[in-house]
């Protein structure tokens, strides 16, 4: 009779909550911190300066300072929404969309500084304040936490499309962003709901667009 052979380390190792927490929190620093690379190309990149006047450079600046601390936002849900999920197809998913939204936030940043602007000086506060909610969301089931993120995705396209009314008109550069953006923000919320999304309650929906008025408030000036 063959001796039984020892496991291996890590077999069967049940994490503990500290060890769960290292990748949010991980992201968390390099969202905030970090240098931020592009996996993609960056859309502004065919299309020249055409953005002079010091007037309309800080109001592309705060604009794009607004879009990047929605795309902190993002990464905090999405990190929050993954950190509770039991199922591991959905945790997957909503990762790899986190990921795909990096871009987006390295892309303003990147625009931001262009605009000679900065980033929001709230943004460890939208961070923090976002996962705890995405937490929530997650913690609500699998069919809220897809729709939480379609309701969510449609209300940052909304957003979007109103940035874009507010832009000077020749600003392509700007424009290129955001619309990809936009489309990539779209396809999420398609996928959320194909994966299975229900249409969340009129209140949530509600409390949804409060928060991110004050946010977007906020973001603008500071």
């Amino acid at each position: 009779m063959s001796k039984a052979q020892p496991a291996s380390p890590g077999q069967d190792r049940v994490l503990s909550l500290i060890d769960r927490l290292i990748e949010p929190v991980d992201q968390g620093l390099r969202t905030l911190f970090g240098a931020g690379k592009a996996a993609r190309p960056y859309p502004a990149e065919s299309f020249p300066e055409t953005v002079e006047s010091d007037a309309d450079r800080r109001e592309v600046a705060a604009l794009m300072r607004v879009n990047h601390s929605g795309e902190v936002a993002a990464q905090a849900l999405y990190q929050g929404q993954a950190f509770v999920a039991t199922d591991e197809a959905l945790r997957d998913s909503l990762l790899e969309a986190g990921r795909e939204e990096a871009d987006h936030l390295a892309w303003c940043s990147q625009r931001v500084q262009e605009m000679g602007g900065r980033t929001s000086l709230f943004d460890p506060f939208w961070y923090a304040g976002s996962f705890a909610i995405g937490v929530l969301a997650g913690l609500a089931g699998n069919r809220t936490s897809l729709g939480f993120v379609a309701e969510t995705e449609k209300q940052v396209v909304d957003h979007l499309n109103g940035h874009l009314q507010r832009l000077p008109n020749e600003d392509m550069r700007t424009r290129a962003i955001i619309d990809q953006m936009s489309a990539d923000e779209t396809r999420h919320g398609h996928n959320a709901m194909q994966a299975g999304g229900a249409e969340l309650p009129r209140l949530a929906r509600s409390l949804m667009k409060l928060t991110a008025k004050v946010m977007t408030r906020t973001a603008y000036r500071i």
